[in-house]
């Protein structure tokens, strides 16, 4: 199987080829920008496969299509949420989010060998697709929750709301006013239902209002830590693959 990889940061790039040879697969070409990967596909042969980053240096990776008719398949790698990866997810082999997970980068793989995918099974719209990533606050999202508290309803604000986290296996959001509250809902689903201008998932336990951070602190391995104005149930973490989508979000 002939296999490229897309991706700008440099050690992502390198960890999932390392990924990739532990499943007897080895990316030989790894490009790291839209212009580099122009260039590649104008001068040479299509590669089977290829696993990519939706944000790149110099833009959106989507761009390289304007330009070329990649005539590949595709695996898209990235940390934005799922609402905005509905757009293309039917027209693609699949979808992994960062920081990657091997099963679900074996199961992404099997996929692709189990299906006879050809270029016209993934055409998508490339405007329509950069308009949903660029453009979020199109959408509706919630801007409020209502809890339970014994025989009353309690409703908290989005704006009120300082984080979410997830703890032996439960969601809670927490307050400016130092309050936790269980809520019916995973921090999956609430990637769905909250903006992405405000809110991050920053980690697997920890989705972080914009307003809330106090301090951000050079970590260990190239991660961040965050100090927000009043939570102090976990400490909140950003992953190193996700520090350079952290850091445009801040923007």
């Amino acid at each position: 199987m002939n296999v490229i990889i897309i991706e700008d940061e440099k050690p992502a790039a390198r960890r999932l080829n390392r990924l990739l040879i532990n499943m007897g697969i080895e990316a030989k070409t790894m490009l790291h920008s839209v212009a580099e990967s122009v260039a590649w596909f104008s001068k040479s042969e299509h590669p089977d496969l290829i696993l990519l980053d939706i944000q790149l240096s110099d833009g959106l990776s989507f761009e390289i299509f304007e330009e070329i008719e990649v005539k590949s398949a595709i695996i898209f790698t990235t940390a934005y949420d799922e609402y905005a990866l509905k757009a293309f997810k039917l027209n693609s082999i699949d979808y992994l989010l960062k920081p990657i997970d091997v099963d679900e980068l074996s199961q992404a793989i099997e996929k692709y060998r189990q299906n006879n995918f050809t270029p016209t099974d993934l055409q998508f719209d490339v405007q329509q697709i950069k308009k949903l990533l660029v453009n979020p606050l199109n959408r509706n999202y919630k801007k409020r929750f209502t809890i339970k508290i014994g025989q009353h309803l309690k409703i908290i604000p989005v704006s009120e709301i300082e984080c979410f986290y997830s703890e032996n296996k439960a969601t809670y959001l927490y307050t400016r006013e130092n309050r936790n509250y269980l809520i019916d809902h995973t921090l999956e689903q609430l990637e769905e239902q909250l903006n992405p201008v405000k809110f991050f998932r920053v980690s697997r336990k920890c989705t972080l209002n914009i307003e809330a951070i106090q301090d951000i602190i050079s970590y260990t391995n190239s991660r961040l830590q965050i100090k927000l104005q009043n939570f102090t149930e976990l400490e909140i973490i950003v992953s190193r693959e996700k520090v350079k989508d952290f850091k445009l979000w801040l923007e």
